[in-house]
């Protein structure tokens, strides 16, 4: 009866085991094998070849493990073999450190944010490079982000306060180097937080006080200057090492429940706090190569847990009592290199072999093969005091010479403002007819204030040549007068010419009509602010000309701008079926169309203020002699006469094209329709075409209307994800359009299910059959 009991158990217990386990869902595994392409299918995931391999019984390979529950990826761990191997990272790709310059850190982020259960997440030594994209924060489930050993730059994306539940945070040795964040007091979950080893600079985050949960705070080996606070209402911290920084204040008062406290290599100044002496559970104590001075607490050397102690390398001075205890449990002091005097307490016996001390470099009478005569000691003193005071009168010198000048200056300044005529500068230039306005938004005080927010832009365009002014003799050189042969074409902004420098480069210049609307000053402070304007994805703008006339006709009243050459034509023209060149597929059109995205959203974002009014069209989509679009004639509106004016007349019927041309998003929308469809069909203004475009999302209608070279070469998915967002572009209600950036994360998606399926084709047809 009990043999038949105990099996009845194991049978029910078996059952259940089996109903609770589900397989992963096939959109999960997807994801995977996408995750397992970004990351340019490394040796850890070789496992992975096996399409039959259930993912979610991973877990006993070291280098990957993957944990599920139910049918959906809760854990994602991954190490590599790629680490980190430079002193330096400048934003490039590193062959056999880094993974390609075909890797995109957007996309790889936007898959990830498709495990939408993942609570872990490690991805350790895989040469990942790039911004760390806002985008992270969609991973709103993750407890656990570990992404260390990487080559990620900029700065750590402050929507990553969003995302409340996680409680352990790590971005060891990259290369982040924007100011550290300080938007930590939201994430109230937060237990360990270690950003060892990066490029980070600026204060100590005030907000990290608020983090009580906080166990661990690890941010050594960056560049953060100022005040250190006290950390004393941090109140479950344990560990604390922010060495080899540039912190520069006294020590601060410390959590009572501490046990490892790492400061060494920084600028600390001041005496150790008494408060050190009461803190029980401490055992680590490293506080070397500082500033610090006066003699250090006899309490810190008796506390009943410390086992480190290290003060090295500063400047302590006095003598240690000779009744000074020692902790029982302490193993290691080092009080080298200070300004110590007189004898050792009898607790630091270097004969012991439960103890090592570490006395080199005082003043001691103990061991003085080793030490500094005692008058050595006292003489550096007594310098370092004259110096101080010296210092003092100097800087008050300095600080009373400097004030003297400012009231100088000032009163230089008033004078200037009373008797100084108004306006002599600008009128050896041009005769002001009209008082500066602030036309296209943008008054004279936010033209010059006008400052940058990304820092992902200034990688990959470091190498580009500063913008210039050049003379009006310049630019007739290099177009031979303006010659006919040099005349490209004319457009809403004007003439463009192909010209050659001085140095043999190749330059377009186009020649527009100089507003009235702004002085000389205004105009030249709008086109600074064009010039600051650099990213891979746009026309380089390589200098300027203004030329207020007076020789002949051609020359009255115009701007001219530089800018670099391109010479593979238009995006337009590699969309027709009768042009010249190759007609692009559907993979290359996508990756042109998010390269202008790109552009786009930098215009809209990458500077303050934005530029939102660019006349997007496929004409001014350029490419290079490498096949990498650019986005020409963006933020022209600043500079034109005509700002309120919208596009080119269109005779007949008057679309909504017209209507909302200045929105970007609307004619970003017109230039995906133009890749889908051709723009011979796309220039018909008609109410047909309008009714064909309504009935684009059923499959007759693709077949009817879009570009048959689209048909041949796109998946369906792909397709019918740039359609949604298309329609959504260019409808009519303006509200409901979407921004920039969700048409840059749909074209990239769209990206990523293409080139998943012709990875799949290229998969099918080389495995055996």
């Amino acid at each position: 009866m009990g043999w038949c009991c105990l099996f009845l158990l194991f049978c029910f217990t078996w059952s259940f085991f089996v109903l609770g386990t589900y397989p992963l869902q096939s959109s999960q595994t997807q994801v995977l094998q996408q995750l397992r392409k970004h990351l340019e299918y490394p040796n850890q995931l070789e496992i992975w070849n096996n399409r039959s391999i259930d993912f979610c019984y991973l877990s006993s390979f070291p280098q990957v493990n993957i944990t599920c529950q139910d049918n959906f990826v809760t854990e994602l761990r991954i190490v590599g073999d790629k680490t980190a191997k430079v002193s330096d990272f400048h934003g490039f790709a590193i062959p056999k450190q880094t993974l390609s310059e075909n890797f995109f850190m957007d996309s790889f982020v936007a898959t990830l944010a498709r495990l939408t259960n993942l609570r872990v997440l490690s991805l350790v030594s895989l040469g990942i490079w790039g911004p760390l994209p806002d985008k992270i924060h969609r991973l709103s489930s993750l407890e656990y982000l570990d992404l260390s050993s990487n080559f990620l730059f900029g700065s750590v994306p402050p929507k990553i306060s969003t995302m409340v539940e996680l409680q352990t945070l790590k971005l060891d040795d990259n290369f982040f180097n924007d100011t550290v964040p300080n938007w930590f007091d939201s994430m109230s979950n937060l237990t360990i937080l270690s950003l060892r080893n990066n490029q980070l600079k600026g204060q100590f985050p005030s907000s990290i006080l608020s983090i009580t949960t906080l166990t661990d705070l690890i941010m050594s080996r960056n560049g953060m200057s100022g005040k250190l606070p006290h950390l004393s209402s941090l109140t479950s911290l344990h560990v604390l090492d922010l060495s080899a920084n540039k912190l520069d204040s006294v020590l601060p008062k410390m959590p009572k429940g501490v046990v490892m406290v790492i400061l060494s290599n920084n600028s600390f100044f001041g005496e150790i706090p008494q408060q050190y002496g009461q803190l029980s559970q401490l055992q680590h104590l490293d506080l070397s190569f500082n500033v610090l001075r006066g003699k250090p607490p006899s309490a810190v050397f008796s506390l009943p847990n410390i086992s480190f102690l290290n003060i090295a390398s500063n400047m302590i001075s006095g003598s240690l009592p000779d009744h000074l205890s020692c902790g029982s449990k302490l193993e290691f002091i080092d009080i080298s290199n200070n300004k110590l005097m007189g004898g050792l307490p009898s607790c630091f016996n270097t004969n012991s072999d439960k103890r090592i001390v570490e006395v080199d470099g005082n003043c001691l009478s103990f061991n003085t093969r080793h030490q500094h005569v005692e008058s050595y000691c006292m003489e550096v003193y007594m310098k370092k005091q004259s110096k101080r005071k010296n210092a003092g009168i100097l800087v008050g010198l300095i600080i009373g010479v400097f004030i003297l000048m400012m009231l100088l200056a000032y009163g230089f300044l008033i004078l200037w403002r009373i008797y100084w005529p108004r306006g002599i500068s600008e009128q050896h230039l041009l005769h002001k007819t009209v008082q500066d306005s602030s036309a296209a938004g943008f008054s004279s005080e936010l033209l010059a204030s006008a400052r940058f927010v990304s820092e992902a832009a200034k990688f990959g365009t470091s190498s580009l040549p500063v913008c210039r002014s050049y003379t009006f003799e310049e630019l007739k050189e290099a177009t031979n007068n303006f010659d006919n042969s040099a005349f490209m074409g004319e457009g809403s902004y004007g003439k463009l010419y192909k010209g050659r420098l001085e140095n043999g480069a190749l330059v377009a210049i186009r020649c527009m009509p100089l507003s009235k609307k702004y002085s000389i000053r205004n105009l030249k402070l709008r086109l600074d602010l064009l010039a600051k304007l650099r990213h891979p994805h746009l026309v380089c703008l390589l200098g300027h000309c203004i030329d207020v006339g007076g020789r002949d006709d051609f020359s009255t009243n115009k701007i001219l701008l530089i800018s670099e050459y391109l010479p593979s034509g238009s995006f337009c023209t590699h969309l027709a079926e009768n042009s010249h060149g190759k007609v692009f597929n559907w993979s290359e059109r996508l990756a042109i169309l998010i390269s202008i995205a790109k552009a786009v959203h930098f215009l809209h974002t990458g500077i303050i203020p934005g530029f939102f009014h660019n006349r997007l069209k496929t004409n001014n989509i350029l490419l290079n002699e490498h096949g990498m679009a650019k986005l020409s004639d963006y933020g022209l509106s600043i500079i034109s006469e005509e700002t309120d004016k919208c596009g080119a007349k269109v005779e007949g019927y008057k679309s909504w094209q017209m209507k909302n041309l200045e929105d970007d998003v609307c004619s970003f929308g017109f230039i995906l329709l133009e890749a889908l469809v051709g723009p011979s069909v796309c220039a018909r203004r008609d109410a047909l075409l309008l009714n064909e475009i309504a009935s684009i999302n059923s499959l007759d209608g693709q077949k009817r209307i879009i570009d048959p070279i689209v048909q041949a070469t796109c998946s369906q998915e792909s397709l019918s994800i740039v359609l949604s967002i298309m329609s959504k572009c260019i409808s009519l209600e303006s509200c409901s359009r979407p921004s920039i950036e969700d048409v840059l994360w749909n074209l990239q998606y769209a990206a990523q299910i293409q080139g998943t399926v012709s990875g799949d084709h290229r998969f099918d047809a080389a495995s055996p059959q």
